[in-house]
């Protein structure tokens, strides 16, 4: 079982994409997830890039995933040294690319920039891996 950290843009995209996750595949993500989900969507609501209903459907696709939702304390105390060591604002990222180095194959993320400087400490996958 290969096992992939996903970030809330992938999925979202998942969600929009109505894809189908094979069993041979397992999702981990910190529980700060759910609630950077929620706030993306609702934020695309409020700039009208989406209906509330479409929102709906989305966030439903997302609470329905088979999503490993990790956030214990080794995880926080290795997201905040990545977070230190690649000088970024805040521990947010940091928690997907500890949670891959702590207990996953990959991670997967839409966002080049976020997968380019990360490329040193986590092996990056293409959202494909997952279909």
């Amino acid at each position: 079982m290969t096992k992939y950290v996903i970030g809330p843009d992938v999925a979202i995209r998942l969600a929009h994409d109505q894809a189908v996750i094979g069993d041979e595949h397992q999702i981990l993500a910190p529980t700060l997830l759910r609630s950077q989900v929620l706030s993306s969507l609702y934020q695309a609501v409020d700039r009208g890039e989406m209906t509330k209903k479409d929102a709906g459907r989305r966030l439903n696709y997302v609470r329905g995933l088979r999503i490993r939702l990790l956030g214990d304390r080794v995880l926080q105390d290795v997201a905040w040294r990545v977070a230190d060591q690649l000088g970024w604002p805040d521990t947010f990222f940091a928690e997907y690319v500890a949670l891959t180095q702590l207990q996953a194959d990959a991670l997967i993320t839409l966002d080049g920039q976020l997968a380019h400087a990360v490329k040193d400490l986590v092996t990056v996958a293409p959202i494909e891996a997952l279909s």
